[in-house]
């Protein structure tokens, strides 16, 4: 007996169809010189990008983008599977770092029960991501004005696995304005560092130290207050994004 063939609906097939065409189109948008990338990622994919913004040879897509004056995004950098990111005045992304998350209004049951989570990156004005970071966006990760995440290989992770209720659980991070974020830290969904503050090199930061006064060394795993920072340290007062 021959047994009938099953045939996909239709609108499946269009649906994987249409889904092949936006790849398609992203990928060619990568290569496109800067003036006709501006143009495709403004007018199809309506992103909100300033006329002096810029993005290099990058995999950028986010469901919406926000670029203002001056953001900078540079190459192999990647960015995906999130609902928001909004680059501030001057801020900057260095080279290879990957952004990724879980984007919400989807049909998953990952994630259902939390109403309130917002699946977005915010970068603040002449903040930088220098080179090879990895940003878990599954929850908001909002980056302060003039803060700095320095070195390589840092982890921002918003969403665990919670052993006792047997689900994924997600928390947002922040990092206060003129912050200090060192090479090689973990940071783990929850936590909160306040403004003019230094995360050591290699630290875990777990904790919502949003209540503690600026100025503060954090090291160690967990990371805890270490010692207090001078006002007198320029860093702090800077009014120009690089350090030279």
């Amino acid at each position: 007996m021959k047994q009938k063939m099953i045939t996909p609906p239709l609108n499946r097939v269009f649906c994987k169809l249409g889904q092949c065409l936006l790849l398609l189109i992203k990928c060619i948008t990568v290569f496109c010189p800067w003036p006709i990338k501006r143009l495709i990622l403004v007018k199809c994919f309506h992103y909100e990008i300033a006329k002096t913004a810029r993005i290099g040879l990058a995999f950028f897509f986010p469901k919406h983008l926000i670029m203002e004056e001056g953001a900078v995004v540079k190459h192999f950098n990647v960015a995906i599977n999130l609902d928001n990111i909004h680059l501030k005045q001057n801020s900057l992304v260095d080279r290879s770092n990957w952004i990724t998350g879980f984007p919400t209004g989807t049909d998953s049951q990952f994630f259902s029960y939390d109403k309130g989570r917002k699946s977005l990156l915010v970068l603040g004005c002449n903040a930088v991501i220098t080179k090879h970071h990895h940003f878990d966006c599954t929850n908001a990760i909002e980056i302060g004005n003039f803060t700095t995440i320095a070195g390589y290989n840092s982890q921002f992770l918003t969403h665990s696995v919670n052993i006792y209720t047997n689900r994924q659980e997600s928390y947002p991070i922040h990092i206060g304005s003129y912050c200090f974020v060192s090479t090689r830290v973990t940071v783990l969904g929850g936590a909160s560092l306040p403004d003019e503050s230094v995360l050591g090199a290699t630290a875990l930061l777990n904790k919502d130290y949003s209540n503690d006064k600026p100025l503060g060394l954090y090291v160690g795993v967990p990371a805890v207050r270490k010692k207090e920072i001078t006002d007198q340290a320029k860093y702090f007062s800077r009014n120009q994004r690089d350090v030279i």
